[in-house]
């Protein structure tokens, strides 16, 4: 009975010892590789949100143009009216 502990004992420790050992070199070529991966993976999201706030922003500008334009074209045509009505009187 001892000697199966023991034996158990033995196993046990070596098992904890194999998986106790650093990564291997293969291990850490894919954690460096996935590394550099997010890394790049972080700046194409950087540079999109630039980008995206960018548009926006120009999408803003176009907006204010088009409500500038509007606003532009009925104060036109109320002249046009009032240049018409002044005629028909």
């Amino acid at each position: 009975m001892n000697k199966m502990l023991i034996a158990a004992a033995a196993s046990s420790v070596l098992l904890l010892a194999g998986c106790a050992s650093g990564p291997d070199e293969e291990t850490m070529a894919k954690m460096d590789d996935l590394s550099s991966q997010v890394t790049q993976l972080q700046q194409d999201v950087n540079s999109l949100k630039s980008e995206h706030a960018m548009l926006k922003s120009e999408a803003q500008k176009a907006k204010s143009a088009v409500m500038a334009a509007q606003e532009e074209s009925a104060r036109a045509n109320e002249r046009i009216d009032n240049i018409a009505q002044s005629y028909t009187k």
